[in-house]
């Protein structure tokens, strides 16, 4: 049975999270962080369960909701991707709420023993909510979601299977959406968000069709990622954003997929080390950033072993002082004003001054 043919049910949803007032989707960030002991490491599921008992949160949303689960040898775990990356490796911010909404509407969890019809894929009403009305009949007029506008969505679908609590689902997912920033989604601009955003499709999608036993290759992502929704869940479609996502995928592909956070990877059947990206910033964990030239807000955090391999796409480091104040803007001019100084230290120099430039443009 596929996504499309799975009934929409709500799951433990009706459940209350207890977000807390003012603090955005921290809440999950520090679950996450609890859950994985602070490690780039795929946990047991049951052993995730019982470091957040201390915590005394219900561990059914984030780990139904938000993480990707998997059976190994007849184990449940729950996987390292993006999302977790991004909690592990980063404060908490607005760029990690709108990373965890978006893996929430994507509504692609995974699998674990126990696990009942419906789970594998268990928001797709909210993914609905978003592609079929905010995105496509609101034009992300994000004014308009309410409890209400939820409400009527809901109760307007048949695919939705809930006999009740209607109104318990509603007003959980519109205080989430608004605690969360849904309303951020609409610019139009390629935001760090957005990147890490297809980092996690691709990571998701790939092993949900693993579940099946299928391996995607690197030339189907672009037409997988296009069914997923990605397009209309992420925001406003904008020709930058389409251009990018090319350069992206280049740069999943060759730090190695979801096998980017494990310090060796099989690819290709050889067992290969990636060397710590150690040359200029020793003894340092954090993740570097890799930047696109050909467009500043192209700009991704990938762990320190990928830094070589984005090079060698034509992706720049972008080291990780540098990351928190980074200005798109600014990396633009301080690049012209390079350029500018190599060709003068070259002697060639401009023929025609500014004013001859400009009647010569008119004039055309």
């Amino acid at each position: 049975m596929t996504m499309a043919d799975e009934p929409w049910l709500p799951g433990s949803f009706t459940k209350n999270f207890s977000w807390g007032k003012d603090r955005g989707l921290q809440a999950l960030h520090e679950h996450i962080r609890i859950g994985f002991d602070d490690k780039l490491e795929p946990v047991p599921r049951e052993e995730y369960r019982r470091r957040v008992s201390q915590i005394q949160r219900p561990d059914f949303i984030p780990l139904n909701f938000f993480l990707f689960n998997q059976i190994v040898d007849g184990e449940s775990y729950v996987v390292v991707d993006e999302l977790v990356f991004q909690a592990l490796t980063a404060e908490h911010s607005r760029r990690f709420d709108l990373l965890a909404l978006f893996a929430f509407n994507l509504s692609m969890v995974g699998l674990w023993k126990g696990a009942t019809r419906g789970q594998r894929y268990p928001a797709l009403w909210a993914k609905h909510y978003i592609t079929d009305h905010l995105a496509t009949e609101l034009k992300w007029d994000v004014g308009n979601v309410s409890k209400n506008d939820i409400l009527s969505f809901l109760r307007g679908s048949p695919q939705f299977k809930a006999k009740t609590a209607f109104d318990k689902i509603a007003t959980n997912l519109n205080f989430m959406y608004l605690i969360g920033g849904l309303q951020d989604f609409r610019s139009e601009r390629i935001e760090r968000w957005w990147v890490d955003a297809l980092f996690l499709a691709l990571d998701r999608i790939v092993a949900d069709e693993a579940i099946d036993g299928k391996v995607l290759a690197a030339h189907a992502l672009p037409k997988r990622i296009l069914k997923s929704g990605f397009a209309k869940l992420t925001g406003i479609a904008t020709p930058e954003k389409n251009f990018a996502m090319a350069h992206l995928l280049t740069l999943h592909n060759v730090c190695g997929g979801s096998s980017r956070f494990q310090p060796e990877r099989v690819k290709e059947g050889i067992l290969v080390r990636i060397p710590d990206y150690v040359d200029n910033i020793p003894n340092d964990p954090r993740p570097p950033g890799a930047l696109h030239p050909t467009n500043p807000r192209i700009l991704k955090t990938i762990p320190r072993s990928c830094a070589p391999l984005a090079e060698s796409v034509g992706f720049q480091i972008v080291y990780p002082d540098d990351l928190d104040g980074f200005d798109p803007s600014e990396f633009v001019k301080s690049r012209t004003a390079s350029t500018i100084n190599s060709l003068e230290e070259t002697g060639i120099v401009p023929k025609l001054s500014s004013e001859e430039l400009h009647k010569l443009t008119r004039d055309k």
